[in-house]
């Protein structure tokens, strides 16, 4: 879950299209270009190499080749003017916002799992703050890693410290109708310490702080290595599942470059009815504009149910 990371000439410019001024070729026009079954989010740069830089460009290029949602964890770190354009692109395509990171994440010591009121107060501050973003970009979802664990503290009590703080953080967003969606992450990857790793941990959390506006946020890449188990988790816990995340394991790249059966997975999904947002937050397998239509095709093929 870490999260740091054209104009030849005149006249060929007249013969290729365009989009908000760049070059990138336009659309195939023919059936691959039909959106996908589900809301698959791409997100800033998977497509650069086609699309150029500029932001609009980008979600053009996303909308042209099927994709009809957009995820974007920095979204609360850019400009207003940049989440102003975002959303008015957005809006005219019809597309939908996937998630963004509501709060600072303490990767390395605990907040939220320690109980500390200091702690827990600027927690429920970023959580007010995301509001506006929330509403300026049209998003309904935003997502939430309640930190590392506090060895000190037994974890029934990191538990109840957690439920705390994300009751609070409900009664300030529903009122607004907004989301915030609960991460695991996995202990082998990058992400060792973290107090929330399991999807049933998950569950029993938002089970306790019962508000729709806490759910899970399911990303399979993670839970894939945690525990496995896909399906019959994604039935168990589908209750509190408001949204997913993708990542093909090992190397969280794209579907089909690993071990794990994306297209009966969202065959699953799609026939429980599930209407959300499915995050692709993931690296190309390849670089350059053969990997982003790597990825492309990859999507394509899973999605052929």
């Amino acid at each position: 879950m870490k999260r740091r990371k054209f104009i030849k000439n005149s006249l060929l410019a007249t013969t290729i299209p365009t989009i908000g001024g760049l070059l990138y070729g336009g659309p195939k026009k023919n059936r691959e270009n039909h959106p996908f079954n589900l809301l698959y989010a791409p997100h800033f740069g998977m497509f650069s190499k086609h699309s150029g830089s500029d932001l609009v460009d980008q979600i053009q290029f996303m909308y042209d080749m099927g994709f009809l949602s957009l995820e974007d964890n920095g979204m609360k770190d850019r400009s207003v003017s940049d989440q102003n354009r975002i959303a008015k692109t957005m809006n005219k395509l019809g597309m939908t916002m996937g998630v963004f990171v509501a709060h600072k994440i303490y990767w390395d010591f605990p907040n939220l799992t320690s109980g500390d009121r200091n702690y827990r107060d600027q927690f429920i501050k970023d959580i007010k703050d995301s509001i506006d973003v929330a509403k300026r970009v049209n998003a309904k979802w935003m997502t939430v890693v309640p930190g590392h664990v506090d060895l000190g503290k037994e974890s029934a009590y990191q538990t109840a410290n957690v439920i705390e703080a994300l009751r609070r953080a409900s009664e300030v967003l529903e009122p607004h109708d907004l989301i915030m969606v609960l991460e695991p992450l996995n202990w082998w990857s990058n992400h060792a310490g973290q107090f929330l790793r399991e999807i049933p941990q998950a569950y029993e959390i938002c089970r306790s702080v019962n508000s729709p506006s806490c759910k899970i946020l399911f990303d399979i890449y993670h839970q894939q290595i945690s525990e496995g188990n896909i399906i019959p988790n994604i039935d168990k816990a589908w209750e509190e599942i408001a949204y997913f995340q993708i990542g093909d394991n090992p190397g969280r790249k794209e579907p089909t470059t690993g071990e794990i059966n994306y297209k009966n997975i969202f065959k699953h999904i799609y026939e429980k009815g599930y209407k959300g947002v499915l995050g692709m937050e993931h690296g190309n397998s390849k670089s350059g504009k053969s990997g982003e239509q790597a990825v492309i095709d990859a999507y394509r093929t899973v999605d052929s149910f």
